[in-house]
């Protein structure tokens, strides 16, 4: 299967940076308090303001591995900064981006990394792409759902991603997408927990919904808590 090369990784990088997906946990909080007026935004590193939290955010980069022992700012990542038990007992909204939405599942074939286990199903690598990683902006199949409020039907996210979710029950697919032929799902969830395998935090002018649905997550989070 055709990969992309050095070169290109580092032109996508480039753009990234440019963009600011490499601060996607501080662009995740800019969006939600630019869309949802009164919303306060925190980036938390330790357990100590767990009980103050209205919803959660996970990690949007990396590998299921390396989110779970290096992503954090801590030596150690989500373990030494004690998060993972907090993540697997946390009752509140949960959002998880890209390999956040991954490590919801059990079991991801990237690294041969047991997961979080919030959701029954694993991860699988995408099979018959052209060309891997998928990046770039595709359309999105979503069904009815009040996360998509104010989403165009022709809405276009952001992805970059080599790997997916399979979760073992398919009502858990709110959205899908396709590339290269191949159906996969972009948006799970199950009860409280939501993962999107895009990146909303990613806007720009022509491409406004990523900003949209952080902004109705952060609504809706606030109704299941109040």
């Amino acid at each position: 299967m055709p990969v992309r090369t050095g070169e290109q990784l580092a032109e996508v990088a480039g753009r990234a940076a440019e963009h600011g997906i490499a601060s996607q946990i501080h662009a995740i909080g800019d969006a939600a308090v630019r869309t949802v007026l009164g919303q306060q935004v925190s980036v938390a590193a330790a357990t100590t303001v767990s009980g103050r939290l209205a919803a959660r955010c996970g990690p949007a980069a990396a590998t299921p591995h390396a989110s779970l022992d290096r992503l954090f700012p801590t030596p150690g990542g989500l373990a030494a900064a004690d998060l993972v038990a907090p993540l697997q007992h946390w009752s509140g909204p949960l959002l998880g981006i890209c390999v956040g939405l991954q490590l919801f599942f059990e079991h991801s074939e990237e690294d041969g990394t047991d997961a979080l286990g919030l959701m029954a199903g694993r991860v699988a690598r995408l099979q018959d792409a052209p060309l891997l990683p998928h990046i770039g902006w595709n359309d999105v199949n979503f069904k009815p759902d009040p996360l998509f409020a104010g989403v165009a039907t022709d809405a276009t996210f952001y992805f970059v991603h080599s790997y997916y979710a399979v979760p073992e029950d398919d009502t858990h697919v709110v959205a899908r997408t396709d590339y290269a032929g191949a159906s996969f799902p972009c948006i799970v969830q199950e009860g409280s927990v939501v993962g999107t395998q895009f990146h909303p935090e990613y806007w720009t002018g022509e491409h406004p919904d990523g900003r949209t649905l952080i902004g109705n997550f952060a609504t809706w989070a606030n109704l299941r808590v109040s």
